[in-house]
């Protein structure tokens, strides 16, 4: 494949597996387009225009010409330098890296992740929030992590892939919505009826159980495990963690347990407070989860597939 094929295949795997409708999606990329379009020409310049056809913000080529062809990657969940030098060493030693992927995102996606966050509204919608009281809420926090990612050195690790003239991308919420995706069918399907059977439902996913053996498996932080877990909602996707005040809304709306990957302290005493029940999944677990669908498909497709930085690798297909 060339690099631009796997690029563009990763993006299509987020769409279809996308909380929101293709529709909603569609909706996005022509008004992203029409904004465009009435841009002035100085202005055109300075737009991404990826914005146009990809509607994730957080996931882009950072670097390496869209043609090349692609035979063997390596991808981990946080891609910096040392990784970076990793795959020019394993290229010295004859197993050479034709693409570097990052899940978390770097450079401009890094940059623009919080743009990524007003996904979230359509998510909190979905599940029987109002609309508008989705985007009041999300608001405040979406301003305030961009403020938090403008003094990051977004650049570092894609300045060293130049260097070294190593082709690199990041896929971020594409492969979140596959761990959401997989795992929402999962828990309605069995619909499990306290939070011990949410825990246990989730080890039964290899790279949890795998997890379980580092000290960093699934594990209840609001509620106890012979608590009813009520709707289940997995809150896996968005960029990053959205408003505190979400809790309350989703417990009026009739949501009982949310399983997340983390969660922060102040979320979680807000979610406690409204009497929602938090699972933590795990981080890396979870990543390795979504990002395993994405390179099991890679791998049909004669990628060669090599793991570092934090992938529990295993194999579905």
């Amino acid at each position: 494949m060339k690099l631009q094929e796997l690029f563009d295949f990763a993006v299509t795997m987020g769409k279809e597996s996308d909380p929101r409708s293709l529709d909603n999606i569609n909706e996005l990329l022509l008004k992203n387009k029409k904004d465009y379009e009435e841009l002035k020409d100085d202005e055109k310049k300075e737009y991404d225009i990826d914005r146009l056809t990809n509607p994730f913000d957080d996931t882009r080529i950072l670097y390496g010409n869209p043609e090349k062809e692609i035979k063997r990657i390596i991808m981990g969940v946080d891609m910096e330098v040392g990784e970076l030098l990793l795959a020019d060493r394993l290229s010295e030693k004859g197993q050479t890296i034709d693409l570097v992927i990052a899940h978390h995102p770097e450079g401009k996606a890094l940059a623009a992740l919080h743009k990524v966050m007003h996904m979230q509204a359509d998510i909190l919608n979905k599940y029987g929030v109002p609309i508008n009281v989705a985007e009041g809420i999300l608001s405040s926090r979406i301003s305030e992590v961009k403020r938090g990612l403008m003094p990051i050195n977004h650049n570092r690790a894609i300045d060293t892939a130049k260097l070294l003239d190593i082709p690199m991308a990041c896929i971020h919420t594409p492969t979140d919505n596959l761990v959401v995706k997989h795992l929402q069918s999962i828990f309605d399907a069995e619909e499990p009826e306290t939070l011990d059977d949410v825990v246990k439902l989730l080890k039964k996913e290899p790279e949890y159980a795998e997890a379980v053996k580092h000290n960093a498996g699934p594990a209840i932080v609001v509620g106890d495990k012979k608590r009813r877990a009520g709707k289940v909602m997995v809150d896996m996707t968005g960029g990053t963690g959205g408003s505190k005040e979400a809790f309350e809304k989703l417990a009026i709306a009739g949501v009982g347990t949310i399983v997340v990957m983390h969660i922060g302290e102040e979320h979680r005493k807000n979610a406690e407070k409204h009497h929602l029940n938090i699972v933590i999944a795990g981080h890396l677990a979870s990543d390795s989860l979504g990002i395993n669908i994405l390179l099991d498909e890679l791998e049909k497709k004669g990628i060669e597939v090599l793991v570092t930085s934090g992938i529990i690798r295993h194999k579905r297909s």
